[in-house]
C-alpha cells in the first residue's frame, strides 16, 4: 500500500488574529455543525478512491480546530477511521488555541487518538498576545499546558512568533527561556509575516506611519539577532533544529512536516485545502456554502487543479528539501528524476557553495548557516528557466 498523509481543515475560530491571512473565521455553534456533517460526508466519500493508500499522519488544522465540541471531534475521527486505513502507529495532530481547551475536550482527544498537539502560544507576555489579537492569555495557556499533561499527551509542540512589535533580543530570549523550561518535546519559532489584507499590513506594512508612542516592528539587525538567538539558546536546552523554522527533541520531529517538506503524497480535506498526489496538485474551494452545497450533490470540490512538469518537481524538491537542516540527498534526486543534481543544477551548486550559502558532500546538499539567513533568495536560484 501507498503511504498518505491527511490534512484536516476546520475554518473556525473565536476571532480572527490581527497578523492572520488564513482561511478561517468566527461561526456561530450551528455553522459549525453543518461544516462538520459535511466534512463527514465528504471524508466518507473517499473509502473507494483511497483504499490501496495508508494514511500515516493526520494533522487537524485551522482555524481553530479546538473550537470544535467533543462530539464533533469524535464524529470527525470515527468517519476518518472509517474510511482511511490508518495507521496504528500514526502521529495524529491537533491544533490548539490555549482559550478554547477545555478538560472534557482534552480527554475527547485522547480517547479520538490524537496523540499530538500543536498549541498556539505565540508570547509569554499578555500585552504581546493583545496586540496580536489573541484570545488567550499566558495564565490560561498554563492551564491547558497542566491539563494536556496530566491527560498523558507526551508528544506537544508549542507556537510562537518572533518579530512583534517592541520587541527586543532580551524580551524574545526570556520568552524562550520560559517555554524551554516547559519541556515541551517541540517548538515553532516563526518569524511575523506583514500578509496583505491583515490588521497588521494595515498599520505597520511599508510605507506606514507609526503614531508616537506606538511599539514599532525590530528593524533588521534586531530581526537578525533574534533569529541568531534563537538557535542558540534552544539548542543549550537540548533542542536540535531540523528545518528552518522548527526545532525538536530527539525523536520528536514532527513527521507530518517532514513529509510535506520531502514531497510524499497528502490529501487535503474540507474548505480550500490543498492536497498533492503523484504529480498532481488540486485545491478545494474556498466558499464555504459553494463547498457545501457540492459536497450535498456530491460535485467535484477542486477549485484549481495543476499538473506538474518534471521542471516543476524538480524545483520543488530542491526549494522543500533544501528547508530541512539535513538537506537533501543526491541519490534521493536521482531516483526522482532518472539524472544526477549536478547534471541539472551543476553551476548552481558550485556557485551556491563558493558564496558559502551551500555545504555540498558526497552523498548530500545543505543550506549553511548563512545560507539559511537568506533562504528565499538561496532558493530562487533554483528556478529553472
Amino acid at each position: 500500500m501507498k503511504e498518505l498523509e491527511l490534512y484536516v481543515h476546520i475554518p473556525f475560530c473565536v476571532q480572527k488574529c490581527a497578523y492572520c491571512d488564513f482561511l478561517s473565521a468566527s461561526a456561530e455553534p450551528s455553522k459549525r455543525q453543518d461544516y462538520v456533517d459535511a466534512l463527514i460526508r465528504e471524508i466518507r466519500g473517499y473509502r473507494q478512491a483511497y483504499a490501496a493508500y495508508h494514511v500515516r499522519t493526520i494533522f487537524v488544522g485551522g482555524g481553530t480546530p479546538s473550537v470544535l465540541t467533543p462530539e464533533q471531534i469524535r464524529a470527525v475521527f470515527c468517519a476518518l477511521r472509517e474510511s482511511f486505513c490508518v495507521d496504528q502507529e500514526a502521529e495524529v495532530t491537533l491544533e490548539v488555541n490555549p482559550g478554547t481547551g477545555t478538560r472534557e475536550k482534552i480527554q475527547a482527544w485522547k480517547e479520538a487518538g490524537i496523540n499530538r498537539l500543536s498549541i498556539g502560544l505565540q508570547s509569554v507576555r499578555d500585552t504581546e498576545l493583545r496586540m496580536l489579537g489573541r484570545i488567550h492569555t499566558y495564565r490560561q495557556f498554563l492551564e491547558i499546558w497542566d491539563e494536556v499533561r496530566s491527560a498523558g499527551f507526551r508528544n506537544v509542540n508549542v507556537d510562537l512568533i518572533s518579530g512583534i512589535p517592541g520587541q527586543t533580543i532580551k524580551s524574545w530570549g526570556q520568552t524562550l527561556e520560559t517555554v524551554t523550561n516547559l519541556q515541551p518535546e517541540h517548538l515553532s519559532a516563526y518569524s511575523l509575516m506583514l500578509e496583505k489584507g491583515t490588521p497588521f499590513h494595515e498599520k505597520y506594512g511599508e510605507g506606514k506611519q507609526i503614531p508616537d508612542g506606538e511599539p514599532t516592528l525590530p528593524d533588521e539587525e534586531t530581526d537578525r539577532l533574534i533569529y541568531e538567538e534563537t538557535e542558540r539558546i534552544l539548542r543549550a536546552y537540548g533542542y536540535t533544529r531540523y528545518e528552518i523554522s522548527n526545532y525538536a527533541k530527539e525523536g520528536y520531529q514532527c513527521r507530518h512536516n517532514v513529509g510535506y517538506w520531502k514531497r510524499k503524497d497528502y490529501l487535503g480535506i474540507g474548505l480550500g485545502a490543498s492536497s498533492l498526489i503523484g504529480n498532481r496538485r488540486f485545491c478545494h474551494v474556498s466558499d464555504l456554502r459553494e463547498y457545501q452545497k457540492r459536497v450535498k450533490n456530491r460535485r467535484d470540490l477542486c477549485e484549481e487543479t495543476t499538473l506538474l512538469s518534471v521542471k516543476d518537481e524538480m524545483e520543488e524538491f530542491m526549494f522543500l528539501g533544501l528547508r530541512m537542516t539535513e538537506g537533501i540527498k543526491k541519490p534521493d534526486f536521482y531516483r526522482a528524476f532518472g539524472r544526477t543534481i549536478e547534471q541539472i543544477y551543476g553551476e548552481v551548486l558550485a556557485r551556491m557553495e563558493r558564496y558559502g550559502l551551500l555545504e555540498i558532500g558526497d552523498r548530500e546538499v545543505r543550506l549553511t548557516d548563512r545560507g539559511r539567513d537568506i533562504s528565499n533568495a538561496v532558493f530562487a536560484e533554483f528556478l529553472l528557466e
